[in-house]
Formats: C-alpha cells, structure tokens, sequence
C-alpha cells in the first residue's frame, strides 16, 4: 500500500512545509484502570441520576479491561448528547481521556482524538470557550510532536478528522471571545485540510460532525470580526446556497444569516442591500412561528432600525410600521415592563427624537412609567431620555424632577463614579447654577 502523507498546519508562518505524522512506539505505562475508572464512575452516578447509576452498575459488572471502558464510554457519550443530557455526555468524554491515555500512551493520535472530542464538547455541548481551547491545544500538541500511527487509511482519515475539529474549535472558541485575527487563522486552517481531504478522495468521509455549512458560517463570521467585509459576504452567501440546498429556502438557519449579512452590509454602508436580507430574514421567521413571538419580534427590530439607519425620508413609514409591530409583540409576549419591551421602547423614542417627533416620544415613554415600575438601567435611560425632552422644550422644573430621579437609579445601578451617573449630576448642578429650578 502506498503511503500517503499527511499534512499537519502549523502556527508558523511558512506553514505550507507542515509537519508530518511519524510512527514512532510510544510506551505505554501501567496505570490501575479499574480502581481509577471505578473511582470516576462512582462520582458520575452520584451526580446523574438513578438511570445513569443504573446503567454504570451493569456496566461495570459486564466490562473489564480498559479498551472495552473505552468503547462504553465513547457510546455513552454519543448516546447523551443525542438525548440533550449534556452534562453526562461531557463526564463521558473526560473518561474517554483517561482511558486513551491508558490504552494508547501518551504520544497517541487517538489520544489527541480524545482531546479534540473533549474540546469539541465543551464548546458545543457546555458553551466553554476557555475550556475548549485548552483541551484543543493539548490535542494539537500531541498531534505536532508526531503521533503513533499505522499506514492504514482509515486512521488517516480519522487523523485528518481530528486536525479538522481541533482547528474548527479553536476558531469558534476565539470567535466567541471576539479574538478575531486569531480565530480566522484557526478556520483558515480547516480550510487547508478539506481541501486535502478533497486531495485523498476521503473529504465526505470526514465532515459530518462539523459541516461545510459550519465552516462556512464560521468563516464569514471571523472575516466581519476582522472588517474583511467583503471576504464575510462571499462566505455567508456561499452558507444561504449550502442551507437552501440541503434544507429549502425557509430553513430556521437562514434567519440568522440573512441578519448576519444584513450586519455586513450596514457595515459597507450598503443599506438596501440590509435591509433586503433583512426583510427575507423576518419573512421566514414569520413563517416558522406564525403567532406572534420573541423571534418575529426581534426581526422586526432589526428590520425597523435598518430602515432607520438608512438615514431616507422615504423609509420613515416603513420603520414605524416595524417599531410599532416589534414593540407591540414584545409587550403582548413579555409584558410592557420586561427589559427587552423597554430596551425596543428606548430605541423607538430615540428615533422618533431623531425625526423630529419629540411629543411622540415622550408619550410612548411617559407610558412605561407606572406605579409598579421595576427601577433598573433601561428606566433610568428612559427618565433620561424624558428629561433631555423636558429640557429642549424648556420645561425645566419638570426636567430637574425626572432627571432626580434618573440620577438616584443611576447611582443605585452603576455607583457615583460611573460616567452616566457624572453627566447626570453635571446637568443638575448647572441647573441649580442657573436658578431656573426654582422658576
């Protein structure tokens, strides 16, 4: 059988040299398997539940030796996650570990495999970018340093699996903390490898876990994190045609992408284009849940703000039609006093401030406030917003009055010493500097 080499990327710059995996015998050292798994597994049942301890006991009775725990835990681990048992499926995958040190030695692939497995877990199944890049790069060293190996095709397949996944979860885990240039290095990376598995006829083979749908939104989402916008909307249209092909064209994945693209054409300033993504984005979200709902609702937002970023007189209709919509669905869904109610409220009167309709705004504004008002930031700014209209029309007794108020929020919420605080006491000290508080 021919040897097939096996390009491993690196983080140096000529990374097109790579490093190859070797087969050097790693020795394995002698561990207590079954006192050390036994003591992992106790602890699991204890914290999982009576079917989990169930399931543990048998399977301790019926399996022995270190390859069978293996092959249990790695069963065990697919098996929650498939059933949204998320924190067993990680416990699961933390033995897999163990095991694969114990079975295969230190130096092994299939040890990286755990790792990366591991990592891929704590970011898709417990939301731990920290984590999952810890565990990500223990796999990519041990892969880096040479890996024992045979010449067969299938662990190479695997072996490419595995650089897949190390390098798709640390892109996503440095997207997710907005390291941006550091993130796209990742997926750039994953890229060279599909396109090597291309290259060995075994790329279907391989992306399952992770798709090319994954990848691509991944792509895009670190190229607008870098303001690469234009490399960002090639990346998210490739993502629509993926989705619609595999999906049809009012699959709930393409509402979050018409908005993405929507954020990358505001960014190039490009606002029709915005606000055509964004109207086919709110149009499936109108279709997935045809009662009013959060998710129309906060399209709907998205789409009133894009008509009124665009800055065009003739748009004004059309973002009032969707404020008025967004802020109506909030309030029958979550009540007129919850944060997300009054957050659409505050970006409502701010544009109607905008246009020229303070009076509008002040009446929308005036009535969230009631007696059973739970005073927090969003009320603060609402009092704020109140009192700047109060103070451009001249009403200054009544501006000083809401403004009080707003500061003894402020100062409750954020401290004294907190920029909104500070303005908001500047304003009333030149008030009581003018004497018009007392006119």
């Amino acid at each position: 059988m021919q040897s097939i080499r096996i390009y491993i990327p690196t983080d140096a710059v000529d990374a097109d040299a790579g490093s190859q995996c070797t087969t050097p015998k790693t020795a394995t050292t002698p561990h207590e398997p079954d006192k050390m798994y036994m003591e992992s597994s106790n602890l699991s049942c204890s914290e999982g539940g009576h079917t989990l301890l169930t399931e543990r006991t048998h399977y301790m009775q019926t399996v022995s030796s270190p390859e069978e725990k293996l092959s249990r835990a790695l069963m065990m681990a697919e098996n929650f996650s498939k059933e949204k048992e998320l924190l067993n499926a990680n416990k699961e995958l933390i033995r897999c570990v163990a095991l694969s040190r114990i079975v295969h030695g230190d130096g092994h692939w299939k040890l990286a495999q755990a790792f990366a497995n591991l990592a891929h877990g704590y970011l898709t199944l417990r939301g731990l970018p920290v984590q999952a890049r810890q565990h990500a790069e223990s796999a990519k060293n041990i892969l880096l340093r040479g890996v024992d190996m045979s010449k067969s095709v299938e662990d190479k397949r695997e072996i490419l699996g595995t650089l897949l996944m190390i390098y798709y979860t640390l892109g996503m885990s440095h997207l997710l903390q907005k390291n941006g240039r550091e993130s796209l290095d990742s997926l750039q990376k994953v890229e060279k490898i599909v396109e090597e598995l291309e290259g060995l006829h075994e790329r279907q083979a391989v992306i399952f876990r992770i798709s090319e749908t994954d990848i691509t939104i991944a792509l895009g989402r670190a190229c607008l994190l870098q303001n690469e916008l234009s490399s960002a909307i090639r990346y998210f249209e490739y993502a629509v045609d993926l989705v619609i092909s595999s999906e049809g064209d009012s699959a709930p994945e393409l509402v979050n992408l018409y908005q993405d693209m929507a954020k990358t054409e505001q960014m190039r300033k490009k606002h029709n284009r915005a606000i055509e993504h964004l109207l086919q984005a709110h149009s499936i979200s109108q279709t997935i849940h045809r009662n009013v709902g959060v998710e129309t609702a906060q399209t709907g937002l998205l789409l009133a703000k894009a008509y009124a970023a665009s800055g065009k007189h003739e748009y004004n209709q059309f973002a009032d039609k969707y404020f008025r919509e967004s802020l109506g669905a909030y309030q029958t869904v979550l009540g007129p006093a919850d944060p997300q109610t009054l957050s659409t409220l505050v970006e409502f009167s701010k544009w109607l401030i905008q246009i020229g309709h303070k009076e509008e705004a002040y009446k929308q504004l005036h009535g969230a406030l009631t007696s059973e008002t739970e005073y927090n930031e969003t009320i603060a700014e609402v009092l704020s917003i109140m009192g700047s209209i109060c103070l451009a029309d001249g009403k200054i007794p009544k501006c000083s009055k809401l403004l009080k108020k707003c500061l003894e929020i402020q100062i409750a919420v954020y401290g004294t010493q907190h920029r909104k605080s500070r303005e908001t006491q500047n304003i009333l000290n030149t008030l009581q500097k003018s004497g018009a508080v007392g006119k």
